[in-house]
């Protein structure tokens, strides 16, 4: 008998009841055999923001009993916002969600605690090993021998002048992985794999708001993982969609936009330089100081990823359909909705523009990728 995999975008409950966030997920988060999460946030009852973040919510820990609650096996809290709040809220976020029954991956005390993987068995006996790495890095987020936070996979910018006789005129812009970062995170995959069946990697990288575009070392990074043995990759931050690929057979999630996640925003914020900045970004976006979901009118349009998992390897690959209103809550879209094909004709269109080479089709309600083996 096999089993199947959710994966959700970034969440970060922050409303005085947070199992409203998960209203009309819970049952099918719960009905499915390993969930999947990225959390954006802290569950601390406080902490001390630290002066290199940019925008720091601190949620309480009841929230990650919601977590626990909808139904959330593992917890990526490899992101730029695992130390907004400093190490001791970290700590005890970590603490907060094991305590609710969910693994926590990507993080930790140290950099060996950090890179150690979840594994999880299938009801078939399938042994999955998950892991999780972050790319958008405030300086000092990455955890080392002796200190809190993330697993890093940094990546480096060269802007190369185009026309070297026209000052002022724009750079061509290249990345390109850290290359110990690589290896270390090569090194993993390959030690998961002998541990298990599957490797499941969760990336938190990429452009976020800009449409479609997939930074070089995106590619890079992805290309690394399934030679090193990943066996699909979901990737987080980005708060709109990206395409998809799939590579050696192996399906690669660029972005899955955002699941639970609460944003608030107040005419002063709104009018901050930091936020004008980003707010350009976008397609279209437009503040709105009643609602919970203050992110670009991209972002209403959201998956879950899901994966077929039989005898030791992922049978079918593809997603649910979302949509995420001011109300920020999720909810899976039907097949008769109009807002099913809205959400899969703007994956196919941004995979498209990408270059990325997913092929997808509607079945039962669901969006399969094609070529995965």
């Amino acid at each position: 008998m096999g089993g199947v995999v959710l994966a959700t975008g970034d969440i970060a409950p922050d409303r005085d009841n947070p199992d409203e966030c998960f209203a009309a997920t819970a049952s099918l988060l719960q009905g499915a055999d390993l969930v999947f999460g990225q959390l954006e946030t802290s569950f601390a009852d406080h902490g001390v923001r630290l002066p290199q973040t940019r925008h720091a919510v601190l949620s309480t820990p009841k929230a990650a009993a919601a977590v626990g609650k909808a139904g959330y096996t593992v917890i990526s809290c490899a992101g730029n916002h695992c130390l907004d709040w400093g190490p001791d809220a970290l700590r005890a976020t970590i603490a907060n969600l094991n305590k609710s029954g969910v693994a926590v991956i990507g993080a930790g005390e140290n950099i060996a605690a950090a890179r150690k993987p979840h594994i999880h068995v299938m009801p078939d006996g399938t042994r999955i090993a998950m892991l999780a790495y972050c790319s958008i890095l405030p300086h000092s987020f990455w955890a080392e021998e002796n200190r809190p936070g993330c697993v890093p996979m940094r990546a480096h910018t060269v802007y190369e002048q185009v026309e070297h006789d026209q000052p002022g005129t724009p750079a061509r812009i290249h990345t390109y992985p850290h290359r110990e970062d690589l290896a270390a995170m090569e090194a993993d995959i390959r030690a998961a794999k002998k541990e298990a069946d599957l490797v499941l990697v969760s990336q938190h990288w990429g452009i976020h708001f800009v449409r479609a575009v997939i930074a070089d070392y995106q590619r890079d990074v992805a290309r690394a993982c399934i030679a090193a043995g990943a066996d699909a990759i979901f990737g987080h931050h980005a708060h709109i969609l990206k395409g998809a690929e799939v590579i050696d057979g192996k399906p690669v999630f660029y972005s899955l936009c955002n699941f639970a996640t609460d944003l608030r925003m107040t005419p002063e914020h709104a009018a901050r330089k930091s936020f004008k900045e980003i707010q350009v970004l976008a397609e279209k976006w437009e503040p709105n100081f009643d609602s919970l979901y203050n992110f670009p009118e991209a972002s209403k349009r959201s998956i879950i990823a899901r994966l077929e998992i039989s005898d030791g390897r992922i049978t079918e690959a593809g997603y649910l359909p979302l949509y995420i209103e001011d109300d920020a809550v999720p909810r899976v879209v039907d097949r008769d909705d109009p807002r099913f094909m809205e959400v899969a004709d703007y994956m196919k269109a941004v995979t498209e523009e990408a270059g990325l080479n997913a092929q997808y089709s509607v079945r039962d309600g669901r969006v399969v990728i094609e070529g995965v083996r």
